[in-house]
């Protein structure tokens, strides 16, 4: 026997490309624009001096901003390295059962990835034919968990809040985790079901409408209670998971509210106009409430048997784009919405290469 036997082998989770030149980066769904401007008068202000001390373990400011900024309690708020970070926590946290968690088989590729290296049993809930979930599913099934990424990626595809509230209103046994990664692009948002369940945790990024990819801050909304368990078990790996320069920016971005809405009225009206160009080329898609769109050409899947011909040629242009080689998905591309100039030089460089 060797140390190799006690190694815990897992498979790991693929992010999108991060190609260290200049190219029309369109594959990680990241903000097009530059953070607030009181983001940058947080590091040409910030007293470098403190950082040899330990950050603030319990992130009271940060923590109590983003309670303010959404109504609520700052016991009712957690706060985690990017959505990443707060998800994990909340599987760690929240399935430690024998029963299986269920989520869809499309959606974000990391929650198989938590579950296997957590060692937590888990069963994928195939979505429909069009891409949308169907709330019977999930309803009357044995479970240990749920966890729902609405919008949904990589499809886009928005889910009502009633059928949200469905799921959690079954499941009272059950924690349902609600992804809102990209709810600041469309649709309502699952805030309101935590004053009424004690059972559903939704997490946020400021990843993409607030463009802090960079800084990883992520954060997490639920009942005092629930709260607690996930600090608990925070607490007990790491006491110091966010730095102070991305508590102080996290605080400055959530704060200003009339460039984060800016960005994301120009994100949405950009997003709107690529649709209408993709479907004059003859792409199809369901409508997306994300900041991407995840399309695909009945004409060109025909002819090369998948999206990837198109992806590596948008690749040699310096256009990146996300592409899944797996069933189902290999028909489709993930494209994220850059600035206007962008995606024009995006629909000129495909163009040509349709049939």
């Amino acid at each position: 026997m060797s140390y190799i036997d006690n190694i815990r082998k897992c498979v790991p989770y693929t992010p999108g490309e991060q190609p260290q030149r200049k190219v029309i980066k369109l594959n990680t769904n990241e903000c097009p624009y530059p953070p607030s401007p009181e983001v940058e008068k947080v590091f040409k202000s910030f007293d470098t001096e403190a950082l040899r001390k330990y950050p603030d373990p319990v992130c009271k400011d940060l923590v109590h901003s983003i309670a303010e900024y959404y109504g609520l309690k700052d016991e009712e708020v957690f706060v985690g390295v990017g959505s990443d970070d707060v998800l994990s926590m909340c599987f760690l946290t929240f399935f430690a059962g024998k029963k299986p968690v269920i989520f869809p088989d499309i959606t974000y590729s990391f929650y198989d990835v938590w579950a296997d290296v957590y060692r937590i049993p888990y069963e994928q809930i195939p979505l429909k034919e069009d891409f949308s979930l169907d709330p019977e599913d999930y309803i009357g099934r044995e479970n240990g968990g749920i966890v729902i990424a609405n919008p949904n990626a990589p499809t886009g595809v928005l889910e009502s809040l009633d059928a949200i509230e469905r799921i959690v209103k079954a499941n009272p046994d059950s924690m349902v985790i609600v992804d809102e990664a990209y709810i600041d692009f469309g649709g309502e948002t699952a805030i309101p079901l935590i004053s009424k369940y004690e059972n559903v945790i939704i997490t946020r990024t400021m990843s993409k409408s607030r463009a802090l990819a960079g800084l990883r801050v992520g954060y997490a909304f639920g009942n005092a209670k629930a709260i607690k368990y996930l600090n608990d078990v925070k607490f007990s790996v790491n006491s110091y998971t966010m730095n102070m320069p991305a508590l102080a920016a996290g605080k400055a971005a959530i704060e200003d509210d009339v460039y984060f809405k800016d960005i994301t009225s120009r994100v949405i009206n950009t997003r709107e106009w690529t649709k209408e160009q993709l479907r004059s080329l003859g792409f199809t898609f369901r409508d997306s409430m994300t900041n991407f769109v995840f399309a695909t050409s009945e004409t060109v899947v025909n002819r090369d048997g998948s999206m990837k011909a198109v992806f590596e040629g948008l690749k040699e242009k310096d256009i990146y784009v996300r592409f899944f080689d797996k069933p189902i998905l290999k028909n489709y591309l993930r494209i994220s919405i850059g600035t206007d100039e962008e995606m024009r030089a995006f629909i000129d460089a495909l163009k040509p290469m349709l049939p």
